[in-house]
């Protein structure tokens, strides 16, 4: 095995569980699912994302283990929205040549986040393709497999007329907007990635790669029905993820002034002059999950101390109406 290959399979074998079968090098990720037989009827849920150009950035500060991060938080909260609990975990990266020190960083930041929550990094591949990038280029994707009882699949079904949007901060851009961020910053405001962002101790760059948060605490309220639907708010923003959840009676309401935008979503409306309209629909605006409780629930969920660190807040209300998403209040 060479010094690449073994520095990543050490990386990877750091997530195994008991439940991984085998060893690592296989053709084939093997995982004991027995357990299974403990529900009533188990579904498996699954989810497969990129980091999109948020890589760019990535490769032009030459710094990868975030991406890795992000991959992994991605599809965690893209299945948790389910009411699902992930398992296993598989990426694919590829580039015209590989490099083993970025790829070792890469798969770092995936079993770091791996770990954190609980999922085996069962499997993955690497290719090289010459003349399909440009040197030091190169793309990844990863694919997430949960379970969850049928019981306790979280589908927005049970939304009524009267319920409460509570927001969860997000950590940044997450994965979202970069085409148009890089942009704003690189083309309209002429910034390099190591300027200072104003009014802050980081750069552009640090800001640009802060990994996507994983809202694994979402995890603690599951268990007795007091979410009726959640929302990952990724590409498309609040208008065309919200609406997912709803039932095709109920339109959501959002006040966009009942929270702080954080300052590098003002920087990028400022300077990129987009209507409110088109940054809500392009970023996440400082909500990277929406949860949907009734009212009378309201008070315990932002009172849980498994959503402390999100800094939950009721940005909403749901009411009568066709599945659709309306904006309210002044953002910025």
């Amino acid at each position: 095995m060479g010094g690449g290959k073994k520095k990543i399979g050490e990386q990877v074998q750091t997530t195994y569980t008991d439940r991984v079968v085998g060893k690592f090098g296989q053709f084939g990720g093997m995982f004991d699912v027995s357990f299974f037989k403990d529900m009533e009827k188990p579904i498996m849920v699954s989810s497969v994302d990129g980091v999109g150009t948020k890589l760019k950035v990535a490769v032009e500060c030459g710094v990868h283990h975030s991406v890795g991060v992000d991959i992994v938080n991605h599809c965690i909260d893209d299945i948790l929205v389910m009411g699902a609990r992930p398992l296993v975990f598989l990426d694919y990266m590829g580039t015209g040549v590989l490099e083993p020190d970025v790829a070792a960083d890469i798969v770092s930041g995936l079993a770091a986040a791996c770990r954190h929550a609980g999922i085996a990094l069962i499997g993955g591949e690497t290719a090289e393709m010459p003349g399909m990038y440009s040197r030091g280029e190169y793309d990844i994707a990863g694919t997430i497999v949960g379970v969850v009882d049928e019981k306790d699949v979280v589908d927005g079904t049970s939304i009524s007329d009267t319920d409460v949007l509570i927001g969860l901060a997000s950590s940044g851009l997450h994965t979202n907007g970069y085409s148009l961020a890089r942009k704003i910053v690189q083309e309209v405001a002429k910034k390099s990635w190591d300027d200072p962002f104003p009014g802050l101790s980081k750069t552009f760059g640090e800001l640009f790669l802060e990994p996507h948060r994983a809202y694994t605490g979402v995890y603690d309220l599951l268990a007795d029905d007091t979410i009726k639907g959640i929302a990952h708010i990724t590409g498309g923003g609040f208008q065309e993820n919200l609406d997912r959840v709803l039932p095709s009676h109920i339109d959501a309401r959002v006040d966009i002034s009942s929270w702080d935008v954080p300052p590098l979503f003002q920087y990028l409306v400022e300077t990129g002059n987009m209507v409110t309209d088109e940054a809500y629909r392009t970023f996440n605006m400082g909500i990277g999950l929406v949860l949907v409780v009734a009212q009378e629930e309201c008070d315990r969920v932002l009172q849980s101390p498994a959503l402390a660190e999100y800094g939950p807040r009721v940005i909403g209300r749901t009411q009568s109406g066709s599945g659709t998403v309306i904006l309210d209040g002044q953002g910025i």
